[in-house]
């Protein structure tokens, strides 16, 4: 008995021995732990506060990106502005230019006709002095006609031999004769006017018929000409209003257009910025893998194939009604995800083959013909604080109707609640089990299988938001796209006021029309019928006339018979006898006053005319003198409207080049942000990574920590329940091992206990090998695998960061590239639009004359086309495709030379440009190849004379025959001939040929 005492005191020394070892070991791993978890915890706060200070500073680099994009946003709208401004501003400059020689030639022109009208006014008064010179010479040479006949007397008189008896009667008869005689002189003399007057009046009248009926066919010719002028305006008119009509639906037409892309772009607008908005708030960074893209890649083919049969991903066709569902539903989906649902069995088979043939990876398919769906447990939905899966599951707009049996296939009689606990409850306290899912993806199987959320399972169910990052890319792509369009379309306000303009005009046109309509109708053509009818009457009147006159005129040739007893008794034939031979010297004396006074008449009638003329040509010249000032004035005014637009261009030309380039500055910005952006993000990216690290040590060693409580507390216990006292230094003796109270307040009391550990040796202090081995927990066998995978994972974000620093340093030098294209290819354009005018002018030897580029992408000019107009001397603007074959043929040589000066050739070769010219502008374009020719040399294929006698030197080609026909060549040198001696000579000038170098 003292020997089984004895060993149960052994016993219990060895007990109380191992206790106490195992306490000394466990107080030491806490020691440690307390301080690694210090340390660690220190780690942890400085990890978290980089995190927050990079989250700082991206949240600012964000905003500051922001504001920077905002900026080059608006830097476009103005560049855009100003481009449209810029347009509008060479349209007007066109115009005004084509309005400036207008009026110029209009001005011209009325100075050649004032200058005409006055050289025509100096001859008519030289004219009019010349007559009054005659009348003063007629007046003095009938003075002296009469001096001369007052001179001679009357001694013409008649000879005439009588017998006695007649002398005798004479003398007896005399004066009775003479009274008789005078009487029927008298009479005789205004028979004789009043004949002469009937002719005159009889010529008179025939010429006013004449006259009258010339007038007539005139009055009767220009009614036609005012009725078709008539006719004409009418359908003038109609024309007019049915193309103001046109005019006025186009206007509207473009103006609902224009208002309703205005309302839309500023809708389009707000909702760009709320998605940008959306997307600056997701904060995510979605980067597609490789195997995601295979994916994509590999369903698109199969909808290819089989565009009817195959529906797309089921995560693609559905999603939960909530944010919260989606562990859930991920958890519960499985690997039925990405399963791709096919509406046949065979469709199933075909896709599985093909998916062998190109021996792509493994997918799921869900045919829905195939699936065996059981039926649904209503009752679930009465099930308090839980709702069925299938309910908080929605198809998406546009999915196929069969959905719904996926959904129920996939889903089950699944329900989902809030939290675990209610999981439990709802899957196994009743009196049957359900397959329960928690929110945060705990899983509850029939089969009482357990799976909680693996840490995988978050990057899964983001699958559902990057289908709400990507709805919202793509309708910001779609925003943008729309957005552009729209500012496009805005372009068609210049084509508005062009129409509107256009519509202003062919109402002013209508307008006069309408008016000389007016006029020709109530004015014109009565005025004119009314001179036909007058005129008839006139006729008829003078036909009466003649009649009359012509009757008299034979009643005055029976004057013989008047005169017969008087002709008996003076011994004479007729009356006409006696005329001639006793009243020859009177009627001599009567034709010469009659001839003087017709001379005097007809001068002063001509004096007459030739004043009234002058006095009308005075007025004129007085009208031409006042419409030449007016258009000088407009001439003067139009050409400060042209050097104002001009002005105008030129500034919104150096603004909108000032705007570009603080355009290229702002996106060198914005990249330049963009880019410290993303370095910022891949740091916080780094230090997120690191802190979770570093957050997962803490928590290994906070298990570790609460493990050896754990043991040392079941220590304790176990020296309560074997009866074992252990000495305490410092602590509660009385009761040491209670339970009472939570875990944490255990914890606590028992690490307060200082226990004496001085009763066990020193050799026990010190650990062996098989004590640490005891101690040490066992490794994990799989970790050299996991560390080769991190290993690989930093290699492949190694490898990711590089090709994103390569590509964004790409980025960087193909914008540079482009930035330096378009710079080059701005500067040789504006140097050949400066330069193709002046040489148009040239070409032209008329300052009116214009040759315009202009660029369809202003952006990027040199992705679209370039608008070449010119604008012909004496011509309105018209397109070049409606210019003739010799304007092309001078605009083309016009854009060749202008090339020519930016980057000047050698040497031209010119075939047959002369082909549609004609003589003057042949001489234009020699006289542009001779001013060149000390610059280049010129080789012109041509076979017209006027073209080619301007050359240095001529090389033709001839054949000759002999036994076979063969080419042969001669060369002339043209420079010891003169082009034109006679110029030269004039001219007092040389023309000096160019030598070509080295010789023909």
């Amino acid at each position: 008995a003292q020997k089984y005492e004895a060993l149960l005191d052994r016993l219990s020394q060895k007990r109380h021995q191992l206790i106490l070892f195992r306490l000394y070991r466990n107080q030491q791993d806490l020691s440690a732990l307390d301080t690694g978890l210090t340390e660690q915890h220190e780690v942890v706060a400085a990890e978290r506060s980089s995190v927050e200070e990079d989250e700082v500073v991206i949240k600012a680099l964000k905003k500051e990106h922001g504001r920077l994009t905002r900026e080059q946003l608006c830097m476009e709208k103005d560049i855009h502005a100003k481009e449209q401004k810029l347009t509008q501003g060479q349209s007007q400059y066109i115009r005004a230019k084509v309005n400036t020689s207008h009026h110029v030639k209009k001005a011209e022109k009325t100075r050649v006709a004032w200058q005409k009208s006055d050289r025509q006014r100096a001859k008519r008064e030289a004219e009019m002095a010349d007559i009054k010179r005659e009348m003063e010479e007629l007046d003095a040479a009938w003075m002296r006609y009469e001096r001369g006949v007052q001179g001679d007397g009357a001694s013409g008189g008649p000879d005439i031999q009588l017998e006695e008896s007649q002398l005798s009667e004479y003398k007896d008869l005399k004066d009775l004769a003479r009274k008789q005689t005078a009487l029927l002189c008298q009479q005789t003399d205004q028979l004789h006017w009043e004949v002469l007057a009937d002719h005159d009046k009889i010529a008179l009248n025939q010429s006013k018929k004449k006259k009258v009926e010339a007038g007539i066919k005139n009055q009767q010719g220009q009614m036609e000409d005012l009725s078709g002028r008539a006719q004409k305006l009418e359908e003038y008119t109609n024309g007019c209003k049915a193309t103001l009509e046109q005019y006025a639906l186009q206007e509207r037409s473009l103006s609902e257009e224009l208002d309703g892309a205005r309302q839309r772009s500023r809708e389009v607008e707000e909702e760009l910025g709320q998605v940008l908005e959306e997307l600056g708030d997701a904060r995510l960074d979605h980067q597609e893998s490789r195997q995601q893209q295979r994916r994509k890649e590999l369903l698109e083919n199969l909808q290819r194939l089989y565009p009817d049969g195959v529906y797309g991903r089921l995560v693609d066709l559905c999603s939960p009604i909530h944010r919260k569902y989606q562990l859930a539903v991920t958890k519960l989906f499985g690997r039925n995800l990405n399963a791709i649902v096919v509406s046949t069995e065979k469709v199933a088979r075909s896709c599985i083959l093909y998916l062998k043939e190109e021996r792509a990876d493994a997918q799921t398919f869900l045919p829905i013909d195939y699936l065996d769906v059981g039926p649904l447990n209503e009752r679930l939905r009465e099930l308090k604080g839980a709702r069925m899966v299938l309910d908080v599951v929605q198809c998406n707009p546009g999915a196929t109707a069969k959905l719904k049996k996926v959904l129920q296939f996939v889903c089950g009689n699944a329900v989902v609640v809030e939290n675990i606990r209610d999981a439990r409850r709802v899957a196994f306290d009743g009196p049957q089990r359900i397959k329960t899912v928690a929110l945060d993806g705990s899983l509850f199987t029939k089969s009482g299988v357990i799976s909680g959320g693996s840490s995988d399972l978050r990057s899964k169910a983001r699958c559902w938001e990057d289908k709400d990052l990507k709805t919202l890319k793509d309708r910001k792509n779609q925003l943008t796209a729309e957005l552009n369009r729209l500012l496009k379309s805005r372009a068609k306000e210049s084509e508005l006021k062009g129409v509107q303009v256009q519509a202003q005009g062919v109402q002013i046109r209508l307008k006069y029309s309408n008016k000389e309509l007016e006029t020709l109708l109530h004015r014109s053509v009565p005025h004119c019928q009314t001179e036909i009818s007058s005129m008839e009457s006139e006729l008829v009147n003078l036909d009466a006339e003649i009649q009359m006159q012509q009757k008299s005129m034979e009643e005055k040739q029976m004057e013989d018979l008047v005169f017969e007893d008087f002709c008996v008794q003076i011994g004479m034939d007729n009356i006409r006898q006696y005329e001639q031979e006793h009243l020859k010297h009177r009627s001599e004396l009567d034709k010469k006053r009659l001839e003087f006074e017709g001379q005097r008449g007809r001068l002063a009638a001509q004096l007459g005319y030739e004043k009234e003329q002058a006095e009308q040509q005075q007025g004129t010249l007085s009208k031409l003198e006042e419409t030449f000032a007016q258009e000088e004035n407009n001439v003067a005014q139009h050409a400060e409207e042209v050097k104002r637009v001009l002005d105008v261009v030129e500034q919104d030309q150096n603004k909108l080049l000032v705007l570009k380039n603080l355009l290229l500055v702002k996106e060198i910005q914005v990249r330049d942000s963009k880019a410290q952006l993303d370095k910022e993000t891949k740091t916080l990216q780094e230090a997120i990574r690191e802190l979770a690290k570093q957050q997962r040590v803490l928590v290994s060693l906070e298990t570790s920590l609460e493990q050896r409580q754990l043991a040392k507390h079941n220590l304790l216990v176990d020296c309560k329940v074997q009866g074992l006292v252990l000495t305490l230094i410092s602590g509660d003796h009385v009761q040491p091992f209670t339970e009472s109270g939570d875990t944490v307040h255990i914890y606590i009391r028992e690490a307060q206990m200082v226990i004496d550990y001085s009763s066990l040796g020193s050799q026990l202090k010190v650990s062996s090998v098989e004590m640490v081995l005891q101690g040490t927990s066992p490794p994990n066998l799989k970790a050299l695998e996991q560390i080769r995978k991190e290993d690989h994972f930093h290699e492949v974000v190694k490898a990711f960061n590089k090709s994103t620093s390569d590509t964004r340093k790409c980025n960087q030098e193909f914008e540079q590239l482009k930035a330096q294209r378009c710079r080059r290819f701005n500067l040789c354009f504006e140097h050949v639009a400066i330069a193709i005018d002046q040489i148009y002018k040239r070409l032209c030897r008329n300052f009116s004359a214009q040759a315009i580029l202009s660029a369809e992408n202003l952006e990027e000019p040199y992705l679209g086309g370039i608008n070449y107009n010119c604008v012909s001397p004496g011509k309105r603007f018209m397109a070049m495709d409606n210019l003739s074959g010799g304007e092309k043929a001078i605009a083309a040589l016009a854009l060749l030379f202008a090339i020519h000066s930016f980057r000047p050739a050698p040497f031209f070769i010119l075939d047959e440009v002369d082909a549609a010219l004609d003589n003057t502008n042949i001489g234009k374009a020699g006289v542009l190849l001779d001013g060149d020719v000390e610059r280049m040399q010129i080789i012109v294929i041509s076979l017209k004379e006027e073209f080619y006698s301007q050359a240095d030197a001529l090389l033709g080609v001839y054949p000759k025959f002999n036994e076979c026909m063969f080419s042969c060549q001669l060369t002339l040198d043209l420079r010891p001939y003169l082009l034109n001696p006679e110029d030269e000579q004039d001219s007092g000038t040389h023309i000096t040929r160019w030598s070509p170098p080295g010789g023909l």
